[in-house]
């Protein structure tokens, strides 16, 4: 038996979707971590769904912690923003489990109904089922990572919708930007110029090395906000160790 389990905060605009893709798992494990859209409205809907409401303290951790509280061994964890096809849940289900591996399964991204196939959103594959007394994710704060000693991969894709609009994209890159800088406080060093260089550099990578030319104005937007959460990752990451340091020089001796 699996165990779905599902981070979720103000998801309003896609869990129903999510959600419907899972109605064939017996328990499906939802942690908010404090919406004040629909999303608890939508979830309650379902049967098969257990809430549970949670403040923010890193997906790595959260993840971790929701799976402990699953009925079931084998746990699978999703996005409010991912849809498993009927084909991937069917191979899902009829697959033979072997608690020593963790599959990964092939993640396709969609932009305004469009598959992205430059940016790094192409080819992608996620680590997401797991036996939980084999395998467990990072600490990290954002994007935190299954560790697993083996990983196979199913055929059927899952489908990935993160952004629905300009909002999103703000939203977003205020939210992994400023993880970023709490992540990494103190253990990497940051400036103006490093934040600028490395802004330019991602926009370049993702446009032309990873062909989001291809894509067209979506590749181009989605190149832009690459470039722009990483500017200001870094801008944030400064202050940060610089708050730090003045926090050192006000501390009474």
């Amino acid at each position: 038996m699996i165990s779905v389990c599902i981070l979720v905060k103000n998801g309003e605009k896609t869990l129903a979707s999510t959600l419907d893709s899972v109605k064939d798992f017996p328990e499906v494990l939802l942690l908010d971590t404090g919406s004040s859209d629909r999303t608890l409205e939508i979830a309650k809907r379902y049967p098969n769904v257990k809430i549970y409401e949670s403040p923010f303290y890193g997906f790595g951790p959260l993840r971790n912690d929701l799976a402990k509280r699953a009925s079931h061994d084998w746990i699978l964890a999703l996005d409010s923003d991912e849809v498993l096809p009927p084909s991937l849940v069917k191979e899902i289900l009829t697959i033979s489990l072997d608690p020593q591996i963790a599959y990964a399964i092939p993640r396709h991204n969609f932009y305004q109904g469009q598959r992205i196939r430059g940016c790094g959103w192409g080819g992608e594959k996620v680590v997401r089922l797991y036996h939980r007394a084999h395998a467990q994710f990072s600490s990290a704060q954002v994007h935190e990572s299954l560790q697993a000693k083996i990983t196979i991969s199913f055929r059927s894709p899952l489908h990935h919708t993160p952004y629905l609009s300009t909002e999103d994209f703000l939203h977003k890159m205020q939210q992994y930007s400023s993880l970023f800088a709490k992540q990494y406080q103190h253990q990497r060093r940051s400036s103006f110029a490093k934040a600028l260089g490395r802004a330019v550099f991602t926009f370049f990578r993702s446009y032309i090395i990873k062909k989001g030319i291809l894509d067209g104005s979506a590749g181009f937007t989605i190149s832009l906000y690459n470039a722009n959460t990483t500017f200001y990752k870094y801008l944030k990451l400064r202050e940060a160790n610089l708050q730090g340091i003045f926090e050192e020089v006000d501390r009474p001796l």
